[in-house]
Formats: structure tokens, C-alpha cells, sequence
């Protein structure tokens, strides 16, 4: 089982993470339907987020206390959180650019630009799976995300599968506008590149990120995906990048959705679910690692005693660099057979999903 989701809190997680899923497709669809739609969503919203956490970071350096108890600041003050937000919003951008033939958007070499966005963001990831195995190896350390994780070769491992993960898209400069505007296309990034990556970045939210995985490494990962499989042909890394800056926004201002948290009762309450690393005492999180506002634990704390069962994030790593090893095999094989260069080529024409994509191209 990944997750602990059964016993009283069980009805919860699934109803808000099916919640979670429907409100990021919905969110999806009002930004990318319009210009202002987008406009709003990419531009708008995330201006004023910015004054706010300049706000708050201005007011943690002075030693305030409204912004040292502040919850972006207690549990999203590390730095892949907000390189991780603006990383997804230059691609937003940048995506919109090239949908609607803007500025440098209607130039054939900013074509390149999804694929150094999207290689940038996933480098970010590759280089937090190894800071957390470098820092928790085999041990529970706690992050500045307020998130108890364990590292180990799990880490390496997904580590490996994502700088793969870079090389398994092809067709760099292959990039569309869709004929009604509403996306940016890019038809050689099949349900292969969609199936090999969602697998590789569940594994690194649930690595990495446990406690939130729940929802950034289901939820978030299903809303592109089911869009670009059901009615979105082609625009699955447009809906990639929306969803995941509306969730990074989403969390970085509301963090305690997803937070695994106790009141000075020593009671559970939180829409968050455990995975399956965590050996529960009584339903509940090992009580060395429960830190409440009587209580609290320092980040960076690392806990060798407390048991932890590693196994399926060993499993799921380890499925994630298989796929991506199959997958750019894959690839090199129809470059060879076809003497093509599939980063300047569209390599899998051949398929249906690339068909219907290329049919919506302007």
C-alpha cells in the first residue's frame, strides 16, 4: 500500500483529493480557454503573491512576529518551493507567448523554450531527490517544508530517472499553436513522454515530499494528464505547467491544507495522508516526530531511532528509472531506424495521440 488511507480520516482524503483534482482541471480550463483568463491566472494573481511574500520575507528580516508565525514562511520558506512556482510561471508565460504568436513567441528558436523550461524544472527536482539523500540518508530529517523525510537510494535512484526524463523528449522545436488559440501544442510528446513522467514525478513527491504527495503526486499529476488524453490532444505539458502553478500558489499561501498536524490536544487534524514510510503508532504519526506549538522541532533534526518502512518508495523509484531507461531506448532505437536526430525530428508520427494533436495545429 503507498498510502495509509483507511480508518477515520479515510473519507476525507479521498473527498478533498478528488476535490483538489476537479479544481485544478477547472482552474486549467478558465486560463487557458481566454487571453484573460490567463492574463488573471499567470499575471495578475501571481503579481500580488509576489508583494506578499516580499512582505513577509521584508517582515522576517526585521522580526516580526505576524511574519515569522506566518504559514508560508513556517512551512514554504525553502528555496525549491519558490523556484519552483516561478520556474512553472515563466513557462506559463513563455506557453502563452507562443499560443497566441506574441512578441518572441512567433520566432521558429524560441520554439526550444518548453523544453528548456520544462528541462529546468525537472532539474530542480533531480537536485532536491539528491540533497535529500546526501542529507537523510537512511535516517528521518526534518525539512524546512515542515516535512519529515527519509533518503536513501530510493533518492539516487529517481535522481537518475529524471536527468533521463530530460532526454526522453523529443522533437525540440515541434511546438504549435493550437487553431482556436486555446493552447500551445506540442504533438511528438505523446502519452510515452506523459506516462514516464508522471511516474517520475510521483516518485519524487512521494521521496521527497511525503506528507504532501497525497496530493501533489496524485491529484496534480491526473489533472494534465486527464485533460491532454481526453479533450486536450497534444496540450498536455501546457496543462502541466498551468496546474502546477496554481497549485504552487495554492500552497505556498494555504500550506496547512497538506500539512500532517496535531492541536496542543495531541490530536490529528489535517486533510493530509501519511505514505506507507511512515510506521503509524495507534493510526498516528511516531510520536518523536509530532511537533506541536508547546513543542516544536527545528528544522533539519534528524531522528535515527524511529522505525520507517522504505520499501515502496524503493519500489516506485526503481519502476520510474525502468520506464525512463525503456523509454529512451525506445527512442534511440526509431532514431537509428529511421536515421533521424529526435531532438529536431518529431519521432512517434506513427501514433494516434500524435495524429489527433497534429490535426489541431493552426
Amino acid at each position: 500500500m503507498l498510502f495509509h488511507v483507511y480508518g477515520d480520516h479515510a473519507l476525507i482524503q479521498w473527498g478533498m483529493m478528488l476535490l483538489v483534482l476537479v479544481g485544478l482541471i477547472l482552474f486549467n480550463e478558465f486560463a487557458r480557454r481566454t487571453k484573460w483568463g490567463g492574463i488573471i491566472t499567470f499575471g495578475l494573481i501571481p503579481a500580488a503573491l509576489t508583494v506578499y511574500f516580499l512582505a513577509i520575507a521584508v517582515g522576517v528580516h526585521t522580526g516580526a512576529e505576524w511574519a515569522l508565525n506566518n504559514p508560508t514562511h513556517q512551512y514554504m520558506g525553502g528555496w525549491f518551493h519558490y523556484a519552483k512556482l516561478y520556474a512553472a510561471l515563466t513557462g506559463c508565460i513563455g506557453f502563452m507567448l507562443i499560443k497566441y504568436e506574441y512578441g518572441i513567441g512567433k520566432q521558429h528558436w524560441f520554439k526550444c523554450f518548453p523544453f528548456i523550461i520544462v528541462a529546468i524544472n525537472i532539474l530542480i527536482a533531480v537536485v532536491s531527490d539528491f540533497e535529500h539523500a546526501i542529507k537523510f540518508w537512511y535516517c528521518w530529517g526534518l525539512t524546512e517544508e515542515g516535512v519529515w523525510a527519509y533518503g536513501g537510494w530510493h533518492n539516487i535512484m529517481n535522481g537518475v530517472a529524471g536527468l533521463l526524463n530530460i532526454f526522453c523528449m523529443t522533437a525540440w522545436w515541434s511546438v504549435y499553436s493550437s487553431k482556436d488559440r486555446q493552447d500551445m501544442l506540442w504533438p511528438d510528446m505523446t502519452w510515452v513522454y506523459i506516462l514516464v513522467y508522471d511516474i517520475w514525478n510521483f516518485a519524487y513527491t512521494y521521496n521527497c515530499l511525503p506528507t504532501h504527495s497525497w496530493y501533489c503526486g496524485i491529484a496534480l499529476l491526473l489533472a494534465p494528464t486527464v485533460a491532454a488524453i481526453c479533450w486536450n490532444k497534444g496540450g498536455w505539458i501546457q496543462n502541466r505547467a498551468n496546474t502546477l502553478t496554481i497549485w504552487c500558489m495554492f500552497a505556498q499561501v494555504f500550506p496547512l491544507f497538506q500539512e500532517w498536524l496535531v492541536n496542543k490536544g495531541g490530536e490529528h487534524f489535517s486533510w493530509a495522508a501519511l505514505p506507507s514510510v511512515y510506521v503509524l503508532e495507534n493510526g498516528e504519526m511516531p510520536a518523536a516526530m509530532i511537533s506541536t506549538p508547546d513543542a516544536p522541532i527545528a528544522v533539519g533534526t534528524i531522528l535515527t531511532d524511529v522505525p520507517a518502512d522504505p520499501t515502496a518508495m524503493t519500489v516506485v523509484s526503481a519502476l520510474a528509472l525502468l520506464v525512463n531507461v525503456v523509454a529512451i531506448a525506445y527512442i534511440i532505437k526509431e532514431s537509428v531506424r529511421r536515421h533521424i536526430n529526435p531532438y529536431t525530428t518529431d519521432v512517434f508520427v506513427n501514433q494516434k495521440y500524435y495524429k489527433d494533436a497534429a490535426a489541431r495545429m493552426a
